[in-house]
C-alpha cells in the first residue's frame, strides 16, 4: 500500500510523534495506521526502558489547590535537562499531573502511578512521552495536604521549590509568608521536639570531637557542646529560625503575635538527594548524534 503524505499526517496527529517515525512505522505495516500505531506504542516502550537508566534531576514541581483551599496536592516530575523542563511538551504534562492528583488525592506515589491519564495508564503516558521527548522522565513524588479545619499556605520559588504549609490561627497571607520562609531556609522541622534522634546524635557526636580537639578542660566541653546543640537547633527548625522578611523576629515570635501555630510543613525541590552525572560534554554529544 503507498504511504500518501495523508496518511503520515494522520499518524502524527494521532501518535504526537515525529514524521519520520510516522513514515517508518507505516511502512512496515504496510499503512495500516492501526498495527502502527501499535507498533509506536511498543517501540516507545522499549525507548522508555532503554532510558530508564539515565539520571532525571532536573524537572519541575507543581502545587494544585482546590476551590475553598480546604485541599492541595505537591508533586515532583524529573527530567534529564533544564531545556526539556522548560518546554511546552514536558510542561503540559506536569500540569495534566497536577489535575490529575487534585481529583484523585493519592496518599503515596505508588498509589498515584495505578491513575489513569486521557483514558491511558500513567505509566503507559510517561512511556509515550519519554519516547516523543527522547529523555528519561520520572513521577518522583507526591503528597495530598489536607487543611482539616486549618489555613492551607502554598508558596513557588520559580519552578524548582514548592512548599505547602498547613496554619492554625493566623490567615493565608501569614501562611504564604510562613511558606516562602520555609523555601528559602529549608527547615528540618517544625520544632526542637520534632529534630529526628539520629539527626541529634550525629551533630552532637561531631560537636564532642571537634571540642575534644581543642585540649579544653571536660566541664568546659559540655558547656560549649550545649551551646551548640541550642545554636543547631536553632538553625534547623522553623521556629527557632529568623524570619526572612524580618530578621529581628525568629518564626516562633511571628507565629505567637499573631496567635498561630504551624501544624506542618512539606517541601519539594528539584532533584534533592538524587545524585548527578557529571558528563563529558563531547561524549554526550556524540550519545545524542548516535540516537542513544
Amino acid at each position: 500500500m503507498a504511504i500518501t503524505a495523508a496518511l503520515v499526517k494522520e499518524l502524527r496527529e494521532r501518535s504526537g510523534a515525529g514524521m519520520m517515525d510516522c513514515k517508518k512505522a507505516l511502512t512496515e505495516t504496510n499503512g495500516d495506521i492501526e498495527a502502527a500505531l501499535d507498533l509506536m506504542r511498543a517501540s516507545g516502550a522499549a525507548k522508555a526502558a532503554k532510558k530508564a537508566g539515565r539520571i532525571a534531576a532536573e524537572g519541575l514541581v507543581k502545587i494544585t489547590t482546590n476551590e475553598d483551599n480546604s485541599v492541595a496536592t505537591i508533586l515532583e516530575v524529573n527530567c534529564e535537562t533544564d531545556f526539556v523542563a522548560k518546554g511546552d511538551e514536558f510542561q503540559n504534562f506536569v500540569n495534566k499531573l497536577g489535575d490529575l492528583s487534585l481529583s484523585t488525592k493519592p496518599s503515596n506515589i505508588d498509589d498515584f502511578m495505578n491513575e489513569s491519564l486521557d483514558g491511558e495508564s500513567l505509566e503507559k503516558v510517561r512511556e509515550d512521552i519519554v519516547a516523543k521527548i527522547g529523555e528519561n522522565i520520572s513521577i518522583r513524588r507526591v503528597a495530598t495536604i489536607n487543611a482539616d479545619g486549618g489555613i492551607i499556605g502554598a508558596y513557588k520559588h520559580g519552578e524548582k521549590i514548592a512548599v505547602v504549609t498547613i496554619l492554625q490561627g493566623g490567615d493565608e497571607s501569614l501562611a504564604k509568608d510562613i511558606s516562602m520562609h520555609i523555601a528559602a531556609s529549608k527547615p528540618e522541622c517544625v520544632k526542637e521536639a520534632d529534630i529526628p534522634a539520629d539527626l541529634i546524635e550525629r551533630e552532637k557526636a561531631i560537636f564532642v570531637e571537634q571540642a575534644r580537639e581543642s585540649g579544653k578542660p571536660d566541664d568546659i566541653i559540655e558547656k560549649m557542646i550545649v551551646g551548640k546543640m541550642k545554636k543547631f537547633a536553632a538553625e534547623v527548625t522553623l521556629e527557632g529560625q529568623s524570619f526572612v522578611k524580618d530578621p529581628d523576629l525568629t518564626v516562633a515570635q511571628l507565629l505567637k503575635n499573631n496567635n498561630a501555630s504551624v501544624v506542618s510543613f512539606t517541601r519539594y525541590e528539584v532533584g534533592e538527594g538524587i545524585e548527578k552525572k557529571e558528563d563529558n560534554f563531547v561524549e554526550e554529544v556524540m550519545a545524542q548524534a548516535k540516537g542513544e
